[in-house]
């Protein structure tokens, strides 16, 4: 593949356009007019019209990076939030006076068509700053060539601290790489201790039983499990890491309920809706026609879907998973209103956490901008280590240098919140949420055959 420049470094990656004397690029803004643009490659929605070309230096490109955003409800939300995220500045005189574009990258969670769609993002398309990014192994793919590009990148998925501890060994190489949201795997499995923690008494958790897929985003939290889970008051009767694309949980389950467990709690995504068939009443004919005498808790990726209610008929009914935001919360005075925004402009659709995110690292490069009136990946990166940002999901502040994790995003436990699955009086599934107390919006419901 050809930069736009048409040079090649003969690793087969293109090269960006020549920056003389070892400059990195800088491009200083200034007020331009134009009409608000946003480019969109597939068939996604687009906003606007194209003003300028790629590159342009009269328009601000914003690359995104997310797994098949026509079908996968985390990438399309990746986009949307981005989308709408390029719209909101636009609407309001653009970035630093130019219009905004955005570009979009499909990396279909595969980390060699990740680099590939990185690569096109900001050689071919002239991204000037990419956001996204779902899986960790994509984001490690990518690592070296934004570290190469020198060209900020805001994580809006992906967990892993593997990129923030390569910031931390060559600060200089890697320092562009910064974590929007959400907290990096290590910070993921203290919010799992701390919520965990605090909820048993609440909800008659006297003993757990903790499961996890085995993949590599949930390696980090099980360190975590093991080294904190012995101070608390919490009675661990089982702990396993179950084997990937695990499809029947019924020997697991069983042998959670011999051990005593009065929760299983649980870490997974690729896994997650099995798991919850398998726990809940009798979704599949082979199954005894009772659920499982055992809560179900902790970080369950599909449950996050708004519509996940409606998508399995009502079986995620009293389980609880962790995420950013909901549709109904009020995390922030941004929260509200970025929700009401996209279901406006996707038809009545929801966010799910990724969403937020995107939206959050789009809202945030524009104000760096603003502030330092710059594209200079430098300054910019001087300007992002000091931030405090009120975005949708909470407040964006970063791990500073000298930190195990740099340019993570900071943990703040109340800008993670857990939800249960209730049903209201319409029959309608709703995402209420339990903990933190500063957002709950009801109290756990103990499962009626408990």
């Amino acid at each position: 593949m050809i930069g736009r420049n048409g040079t090649d470094n003969g690793r087969g990656v293109p090269e960006r356009k020549a920056r003389g004397n070892g400059l990195k690029r800088r491009h200083y803004l200034t007020a331009t007019a134009g009409a608000a643009s946003l480019s969109v490659a597939g068939c996604l929605e687009t906003v606007g019209s194209i003003s300028g070309g790629s590159g342009s230096d009269d328009s601000v490109t914003i690359g995104v990076l997310a797994p098949n955003p026509e079908s996968d409800f985390i990438g399309r939300s990746i986009v949307r939030g981005a989308q709408i995220g390029v719209k909101h500045a636009n609407e309001n005189g653009g970035i630093a006076g130019k219009d905004v574009e955005l570009v979009v990258g499909d990396t279909n969670s595969s980390p060699l068509e990740g680099r590939r769609q990185y690569q096109r993002l900001v050689l071919e398309e002239g991204a000037d700053v990419t956001v996204g990014v779902f899986t960790s192994e994509v984001l490690v793919n990518i690592i070296d060539d934004i570290a190469e590009q020198e060209t900020v990148h805001l994580t809006s998925g992906a967990a892993t601290t593997k990129v923030s501890q390569l910031v931390s060994e060559e600060y200089d190489k890697y320092k562009y790489h910064f974590r929007v949201g959400p907290n990096n795997d290590y910070d993921l499995g203290r919010n799992q201790i701390d919520f965990v923690e605090a909820m048993a008494p609440r909800a008659g958790w006297e003993s757990i039983a903790v499961i996890a897929e085995d993949y590599e985003w949930t390696k980090k939290p099980w360190e975590v499990y093991q080294d904190r889970l012995p101070d608390t008051s919490l009675d661990v009767a089982l702990e396993r890491r179950y084997p990937p694309a695990t499809d029947d949980f019924s020997s697991l389950y069983n042998d959670v309920q011999e051990a005593g467990a009065d929760l299983a709690f649980i870490s997974t995504a690729h896994t997650g809706t099995a798991a919850l068939l398998d726990w809940s009443y009798p979704n599949r004919p082979e199954r005894p026609p009772q659920p499982q005498p055992f809560a179900l808790a902790g970080i369950h990726v599909p449950m996050q879907l708004p519509a996940y209610y409606r998508l399995v008929n009502g079986a995620c009914q009293f389980a609880v998973t962790q995420t950013s935001a909901t549709p109904t919360s009020e995390i922030t005075p941004k929260t509200r209103p970025f929700v009401q925004d996209y279901q406006g402009q996707f038809q009545g659709s929801n966010p799910v956490y990724t969403g937020y995110h995107a939206y959050d690292a789009v809202d945030l490069f524009a104000h760096a901008i603003e502030e330092t009136g710059t594209l200079d990946a430098d300054e910019l990166v001087a300007f992002l280590e000091d931030v405090s940002f009120k975005g949708s999901a909470g407040t964006i502040a970063f791990y500073g240098q000298d930190h195990e994790y740099p340019h993570d995003l900071s943990y703040n436990v109340e800008d993670n919140v857990y939800f249960q699955w209730q049903e209201n009086d319409d029959g309608e599934g709703v995402q209420e949420i339990v903990w933190p107390e500063k957002h709950a919006t009801t109290e756990y419901v103990t499962p009626p055959w408990l």
